[in-house]
């Protein structure tokens, strides 16, 4: 018994595998790549992200606080992942993760507005996202991490006014590589 093959509905197919849409992706690309870089760049030359990782751990103080008032409900909801940050607070991680948290803004900004390895930098991105929602920041990342989602879905032609359209072939893409005889 063969499986039954499910066809992408046309517009799909357009958006997400061929270059008709490539204009469409570069604004969202640089869009959300901006903002990152933006993100990261402002605290680049803070001694309290680079230096003393304070900024984030004031943060993650803030944030593990579970309220006492009735009705009040804690910035974090999963009690797992107030372990988590509470884990690193308390290890004193928050020097190194700062820096992390800074590079790891500026690099996936950089690669989306460079439209370099678009699709692994929107993953990434979306981590990030992920892990600041989780940790009860929503400011920007539910449509962050809604918009990489879509740079995800068209990583192919995402970058394709950008450095993939030379790099993706040279990489190897699925597309670009030949059928091996065996």
């Amino acid at each position: 018994m063969s499986a039954k093959v499910i066809k992408n509905p046309e517009i799909v197919n357009r958006l997400f595998e061929t270059q008709s849409f490539a204009w469409l992706w570069l604004i969202v690309r640089v869009y959300v790549g901006w903002q990152w870089f933006q993100a990261g760049w402002t605290k680049l030359f803070k001694p309290e992200w680079m230096e003393t990782g304070v900024a984030l751990k004031g943060y993650w103080t803030r944030v593990i606080v579970v309220p006492t008032q009735p009705g009040a409900r804690p910035p974090i909801t999963y009690d797992w992942y107030r372990d988590f940050i509470k884990g690193l607070l308390d290890g004193g991680h928050h020097v190194w993760f700062a820096k992390l948290v800074v590079w790891g803004e500026i690099l996936v900004g950089a690669a989306l507005v460079l439209g370099l390895l678009t699709g692994i930098a929107a993953f990434f991105g979306t981590v990030m996202n992920m892990a600041f929602m989780l940790a009860g920041t929503a400011s920007t990342n539910p449509v962050l991490f809604g918009l990489a989602v879509f740079l995800i879905m068209a990583w192919k032609v995402a970058g394709h006014y950008g450095l993939d359209r030379w790099v993706l072939p040279a990489v190897g893409t699925p597309w670009g590589r030949k059928e091996s005889s065996t």
